[in-house]
């Protein structure tokens, strides 16, 4: 367990359970609000590859070749 994770595991063993109950509350809201976080981020990259579907035909080339300018 981390140092954090423990200090917080102290404080609130030592709350009535009504207010350790809003602590574990807070901690859940917090998770989701990262995982919504995540989605978000998640949605917006792959939307972002959306602009480039169909862009590439499979044909292999060479790295070289894309520095070349006409």
């Amino acid at each position: 367990m981390s140092h954090i994770a423990e200090q917080v595991f102290a404080a609130v063993k030592a709350l009535p359970e009504q207010q350790a109950a809003e602590v574990l509350h807070f901690a859940e809201f917090l998770q989701a609000k990262m995982g919504q976080s995540s989605q978000r981020k998640r949605e917006k990259a792959l939307a972002a590859l959306d602009n480039y579907s169909g862009l590439y035909d499979g044909v292999p080339f060479n790295r070289e070749d894309l520095h070349e300018r006409p």
